[in-house]
């Protein structure tokens, strides 16, 4: 049995069972496989990657290849670890429910920024899982499905910028839009019991979510908007992808 289902009145929550989190954690492993491989094949791409590799021998080649894996599973897993952590130091939390991470949301977004998109969605679906190892808060199925991998996954649409000037802030922008459409679904179908007097539960989702996530967005922008945060970024990007 991977879930308990457990019932409180009306309400039905599932929770994972230890079976279920070890399935869970097999998935998160594999997704960090899977964007490590992707974003591989973004390094292996560039002009100044091939034209090294053409330079060297077979076995040098082979050599780069797994220098380069592990810094790429490096720089994933850091994203996702420091992800995690951020999403617990909370610089406001609204009356209402919601709340602003420490740039929880920008860090996510940055494996899609170095690697491209393959890497990044498939990043940020394996930080959703592992928010659902976590911390999980599930009522249906398909909840699960739309406020985890989903959600998080679309923080991933960053790799879409990934080479454009200004590619870090238009990437960041892009990925929460993402995620507010996601969670606004969820919230719309599934949490519609809460919305607010007088208020329809698409419009509640709407507002609810948008409030918390786009002020977080805000804060980030302000961020990013200064020029030594930005150079800065950019050099770590440098360091992600060079060989």
């Amino acid at each position: 049995m991977l879930y308990n289902v457990i019932a409180d009145g009306d309400s039905v929550s599932y929770i994972p069972t230890t079976l279920g989190k070890v399935a869970l954690a097999a998935v998160f492993f594999a997704l960090l496989a899977a964007a490590v491989f992707f974003a591989g094949k973004k390094s292996a791409s560039s002009k100044s990657l091939s034209d090294a590799a053409e330079s060297k021998t077979a076995s040098g080649r082979k050599g780069a290849s797994a220098r380069l894996s592990a810094k790429q599973l490096a720089f994933c897993a850091m994203a996702i670890a420091l992800g995690t952590v951020l999403s617990n130091l909370k610089i406001y939390e609204f009356p209402f429910g919601g709340s602003i991470t420490l740039f929880s949301m920008l860090i996510i977004c940055l494996p899609g920024y170095w690697f491209g998109p393959e890497a990044g969605l498939i990043t940020g679906v394996a930080y959703g899982v592992l928010q659902l190892i976590i911390d999980p808060y599930v009522i249906h199925p398909v909840q699960l499905l739309v406020d985890y991998p989903l959600a998080f996954g679309a923080l991933g649409l960053s790799g879409l910028f990934t080479d454009r000037k200004n590619g870090l802030l238009k990437g960041y922008a892009t990925g929460i839009v993402g995620r507010w459409i996601f969670v606004t679904i969820s919230g719309w179908i599934f949490f519609a019991e809460y919305a607010w007097d007088g208020w329809a539960p698409l419009p509640y989702s709407l507002v609810y979510n948008g409030i918390y996530i786009f002020a977080e967005a805000a804060v980030t922008c302000i961020l990013l908007a200064i020029p030594a945060v930005r150079r800065t970024f950019a050099k770590v990007k440098q360091m992600a992808v060079a060989s």
